[in-house]
């Protein structure tokens, strides 16, 4: 029991410090912009593939700079061209702009790479398990991600409280026409901010990318739950995100490690008929088995009793 608890405890903690790099360009962009980017899991995908495609021929470490850059780019390019057009006309627009964006990126990426899984691989540096417990390795590319996670956060607490920089961000979303009236370029500055956050998603793609399968789906795959760890940690709060991504990776890590039903704990359930048959098939439904579902209970619980989220500064 003791192993179990230690292993899902670790288990949870780097799936969820992996749940918070996909997650913190996204509540960047919210935070700063208003922005809710429907899309943020497709320029994780784009992060993932334009990595693959770089460490070919370059090697990982150069593609975890240059892919990021590359979709920083293209990221800012739509933000200029297309967000801001449709900015005028409200949040709707936007989130049908954005929407429509994730199927443009999943075709393309279809056609340069295909549907099948690309092989994209740890890099050598960090091919070897870091620690073993209770008989259980550890991969050092899991501690990388897990340092990485805990480094861009602390990294953008720092930037966004504490410097001038974040003063004037945070300050362009309130008060634009003050921003304006003291010289500073606000829609250069939303820019700035959209490559920023898409960039941070791609950075997640290329470091979650030989970790997990790289495949044209993965941002439908992986897209709802990023918004259910905003959704909880509070929109637009980046250490709401934080604990909200710790939370989910510990629930699910553990919902799958406790593979128990309501029958293993209080016996077979004694009923006849057909609302008997019904209620036994839910009296032996295992936690694992709910696991998939339970971020998403977790989030309607959260609205229902603090809508703004765990941190969340404004009702979502």
């Amino acid at each position: 029991m003791l192993e179990i608890i230690f292993v899902s405890t670790i288990n949870g903690v780097l799936f969820g410090m992996l749940l918070f790099l996909m997650a913190s360009g996204l509540t960047v962009i919210f935070s700063m912009m208003g922005v809710l980017n429907l899309a943020h899991a497709s320029f994780y995908m784009l992060g993932a593939f334009f990595g693959f495609a770089i460490s070919r021929h370059i090697g990982f470490w150069p593609a975890l700079i240059i892919a990021p850059l590359l979709v920083a780019c293209i990221g800012m390019v739509v933000e200029r061209y297309g967000l801001r057009r449709v900015h005028r006309f409200g949040h709707v627009a936007e989130l049908l702009f954005t929407f429509g964006l994730t199927f443009v990126i999943q075709q393309l990426v279809e056609m340069v790479w295909g549907r099948l899984p690309v092989d994209f691989q740890v890099p050598p540096l960090l091919n070897f398990p870091a620690f073993t417990i209770f008989s259980t390795q550890y991969p050092a590319f899991k501690v990388f991600q897990l340092l990485t996670a805990v480094a861009i956060f602390l990294a953008l607490l720092l930037v966004i409280k504490r410097t001038r920089i974040g003063l004037i961000v945070q300050a362009s979303l309130t008060h634009p026409d003050m921003v304006a009236a003291l010289g500073h370029n606000v829609d250069r500055i939303f820019m700035l901010v959209f490559g920023v956050g898409v960039a941070l998603a791609a950075a997640a793609g290329v470091i979650a990318g030989p970790a997990l399968v790289t495949q044209s789906n993965m941002a439908g795959l992986l897209g709802p739950i990023l918004f259910v760890v905003v959704v909880v940690g509070g929109l637009g709060s980046l250490p709401g995100a934080f604990f909200a991504s710790l939370l989910i990776g510990l629930v699910q890590t553990f919902a799958v490690a406790f593979n128990l039903s309501l029958a293993d704990l209080f016996g077979p359930l004694e009923h006849d008929g057909v609302l008997g048959a019904h209620l036994n098939d839910i009296w032996t439904v295992t936690i694992a088995q709910v696991a998939p579902i339970l971020p998403y209970l977790l989030m309607v619980l959260i609205l229902i009793v603090r809508p703004r989220g765990l941190l969340g500064m404004r009702d979502t």
